[in-house]
């Protein structure tokens, strides 16, 4: 029988961050389950003293972001790799409570044992940005923290899964995952014009999704309601292909940092196997180690 909860849960890195802020803007990806790599990357850098002036997140990148916002060395691997298979977090009780796979009130409110800092996260000196989709008009928007009503709703909805996901009112507009419209939303950074752009992806440099065929499939049986939203996700993947060939270009230019798997795995979007998210977590804390003088090399000149 497999493991219910990851066999080094108790060996998983454990602290705060400090209090330096540096300069640039950190771009999370998304991909459900895939995002505990990012986790890792994220400890690191948090351990080495990189505490990113602004943080953007879509999906679980989202869920991540708000962790490392809160300066909480750990804590989304903990959650992760020691609840992945409790209800209230995945599956039918978390489904019940917050209409998606995914138990958003559990994660951030009662875990009483490793509570969020939210004192820490609505600090003023460190922005947070979820991105998700407005199902009306496919496009992805960009909620900030203290400027947006409510930005763990935003959260919530940034990381909502079509197809096993209520939509999210937000002023009565319905909203899905933002992977949906952007999976790495590295142009939001460019367009703030910070001069240090930190990418964390959950995918392989070199990962591509295959050519998709023009076959109408499930999507369109769920999300007729919404046309420009059935054609965004229609267009998803070739987005992003062609978004992973810009951030590509751009790494090559010394105009963005990028942090990557360093080896393609089969970890799915909703892995079970706990073990297997255990060493993703550590291939992506270890990644970031291996890298750590380039980045603050990156980040200082």
């Amino acid at each position: 029988m497999r493991n219910k909860v990851f066999s080094g849960i108790d060996s998983l890195p454990y602290g705060r961050a400090t209090d330096e802020v540096t300069s640039g803007c950190l771009v999370l990806e998304g991909g459900a389950f895939r995002g505990v790599y990012e986790e890792g990357v994220l400890d690191a850098l948090m351990e080495a003293g990189i505490n990113m002036e602004c943080t953007i997140g879509v999906s679980a990148g989202a869920m991540n972001g708000m962790n490392y916002v809160s300066g909480q060395i750990g804590r989304s691997a903990r959650i992760n790799l020691r609840y992945r298979h409790d209800s209230r977090y995945v599956g039918l009780k978390a489904l019940k409570k917050n209409k998606g796979i995914i138990g958003f009130d559990f994660a951030f409110e009662k875990i009483t044992d490793d509570p969020f800092d939210y004192e820490r996260f609505y600090r003023p000196c460190q922005r947070f940005i979820a991105v998700a989709t407005n199902c009306l008009t496919a496009e992805p928007e960009y909620f900030e923290k203290g400027k947006c009503p409510d930005i763990l709703e935003a959260v919530r909805a940034s990381a909502s899964l079509p197809f096993i996901s209520k939509e999210v009112l937000i002023n009565n507009i319905p909203y899905l995952d933002g992977g949906c419209s952007v999976k790495v939303p590295f142009k939001w950074a460019l367009d703030q014009k910070f001069e240090k752009i930190v990418i964390i992806r959950t995918r392989p440099e070199l990962w591509r999704y295959p050519e998709k065929n023009n076959k109408k499939t499930m999507p369109h049986l769920f999300y007729r309601s919404y046309p420009k939203l059935l054609e965004g996700i229609d267009l998803s993947h070739q987005r992003y292909n062609k978004n992973c060939d810009e951030m590509v270009k751009l790494k090559q230019e010394g105009r963005i940092f990028m942090i990557c798997p360093s080896r393609q795995t089969d970890v799915e979007r909703l892995e079970k196997d706990m073990e297997k998210l255990g060493i993703l977590y550590y291939m992506g804390y270890n990644d970031a180690k291996n890298i750590m003088n380039a980045l603050k090399a990156y980040l200082n000149k």
